[in-house]
């Protein structure tokens, strides 16, 4: 019951300290506002990178071409071994004939080519299309398939896979790099601005101490505030943010340059993103402060 006291005192205390020393808290706000919209857009960038990583490695297939004098039972037996291999999480076998067809629906061209020639005539081949788990080891994987008997040829993109996800991989360790440094700048300016605040009280803070009143007490009217802090630092850049994305998203129709670079949709994406964004700024407040009043005040 004491505590319970304790702490809606300082719930109280932490609201009147945020409104009696208006222009050092003012000052506070501004700075973790400052800082938490540019870590917000990192954020935001952070995970479009990670969507696209996934998007890509979803849509990386391998395309292992068969033999043409393969028999039935070969090609059953080629389904039951790249069916075995670990890293293959799907695949679809496409017969000559049904890509025959499909070609021929996608355009007259091939329409008109296609149909003059025999069955026996045909360049084209059978084919597997097989979607991998692991888009790292998509090499590895497509090096198996080809040494497979009565597979031809096999084709994933290599070289361009392997440098784009690598590239997508460096911009998403850099983001969510920049969002940690700046998360760790934000707590040595609050720290440094709440200094001031609690310096300006240091009177307040030996009477406390005189009558007894213990740690716990005097330090929790002040980590209360840093929250109260970080709670209104936040609230900007998350309006900032949520709005600027909507625009942004809608403005490029959910995608940058191709289909394939899919931006992730607003909702519920947004709801997300600000809940994560006010965890930080309450965390980062209250973080602040707690180290404020343990460097600087020694209580």
């Amino acid at each position: 019951m004491k505590l319970f006291r304790v702490l809606i005192r300082s719930i109280q205390d932490a609201f009147k300290s945020v409104f009696r020393n208006f222009s050092l808290s003012l000052a506070s706000i501004s700075c973790i506002t400052i800082t938490l919209i540019i870590v917000a857009i990192a954020i935001v960038a952070s995970f479009n990178v990670e969507n696209f990583t996934k998007l890509i490695e979803k849509d990386m297939t391998i395309v292992a071409f068969v033999s043409k004098d393969a028999t039935t039972e070969e090609v059953e037996k080629l389904k039951k071994d790249i069916d075995s291999n670990k890293n293959v999480a799907s695949y679809v076998f496409k017969d000559k004939a049904v890509i025959k067809e499909d070609m021929q629906k996608e355009s007259e061209t091939f329409k008109t080519i296609l149909s003059q020639w025999k069955d026996e005539e045909s360049p084209l081949k059978s084919a597997f299309q097989v979607k991998v788990k692991d888009v790292k080891k998509i090499g590895k994987t497509a090096e198996t398939i080809e040494n497979m008997d009565k597979i031809d040829l096999v084709r994933y993109g290599e070289g361009m896979v392997e440098k784009m996800v690598k590239t997508f991989e460096s911009v998403e360790k850099v983001a969510y790099g920049a969002v940690i440094a700046l998360v760790l700048v934000t707590i040595f300016l609050i720290v440094n601005t709440i200094k001031l605040t609690i310096f300006s009280r240091k009177r307040e803070i030996s009477i406390m101490r005189l009558v007894g009143a213990s740690n716990f007490t005097i330090k929790t009217p002040f980590i209360i505030e840093g929250m109260v802090l970080g709670l209104l630092g936040s609230i900007i850049p998350i309006l900032f943010t949520t709005f600027g994305y909507i625009s942004f998203y809608d403005h490029f129709d959910g995608h940058l340059y191709s289909e394939l670079i899919r931006l992730i949709k607003p909702e519920p994406f947004i709801y997300t993103f600000s809940l994560i964004v006010l965890v930080i700024g309450i965390i980062v407040g209250m973080i602040g402060s707690a180290r404020a009043v343990r460097k600087y005040l020694k209580v």
